[in-house]
């Protein structure tokens, strides 16, 4: 089977990064994910960006500054942004129907929080028959109350490989995925 793939970037917003003690390795992330942007875009591969629609009174409601995207994301202007309400991208959105449209089988994912939206965006890929590839370093989350970020990390990365994703980082995914 050939593999047609996408970038899919979830909830890189600013708000997320406006506590420098928020989202883990924050610096690193942002590299990472604008290398991923920048292979995609030399690549020909469709760069797709969520936006999570926070709570009224939070830092990524709508009508916070914090739901931007982050200003250092190179975007072009066929870069897809899709608005979501929930953890899932698909869910209540067209990311599904655009893939499909474009003719996507294997999505690439990277973006934030880890253990909530990146989780259950990848379950559902899968669950839709997408062969997906979560880059290990280009997803993040914040801290919780007993565990660390890495800890999070780690453990989700695991859980989901065993069942859902191929794991590779940046380096790895912009040598060997091709168009």
């Amino acid at each position: 089977m050939i593999h047609k793939p996408a970038l899919l970037i979830i909830d890189v917003q600013t708000g997320s990064f406006m506590n420098p003690l928020f989202i883990h390795n924050s610096e690193e992330l942002l590299t990472n994910i604008k290398q991923l942007i920048t292979w995609a875009h030399t690549s020909k591969i469709p760069v797709i960006l969520t936006q999570h629609n926070g709570k009224l009174g939070t830092i990524t409601s709508k009508t916070s500054s914090g739901w931007s995207l982050h200003p250092d994301l190179s975007l072009l202007a066929e870069d897809v942004k899709i608005e979501k309400d929930f953890p899932d991208s698909f869910q209540g959105t067209n990311l599904e129907s655009h893939l499909t449209h474009l003719g996507v089988n294997r999505l690439v994912v990277a973006g934030i929080q880890t253990e909530i939206c990146v989780d259950a965006t990848c379950r559902r890929a899968f669950s839709l028959g997408f062969d997906v590839i979560l880059a290990k370093d280009a997803h993040s989350t914040a801290e919780s109350s007993f565990l660390s970020a890495e800890q999070i990390i780690s453990h989700h990365n695991i859980v989901l490989q065993n069942w859902f994703v191929s794991l590779s980082d940046t380096q790895n995914i912009i040598m060997s995925v091709s168009r």
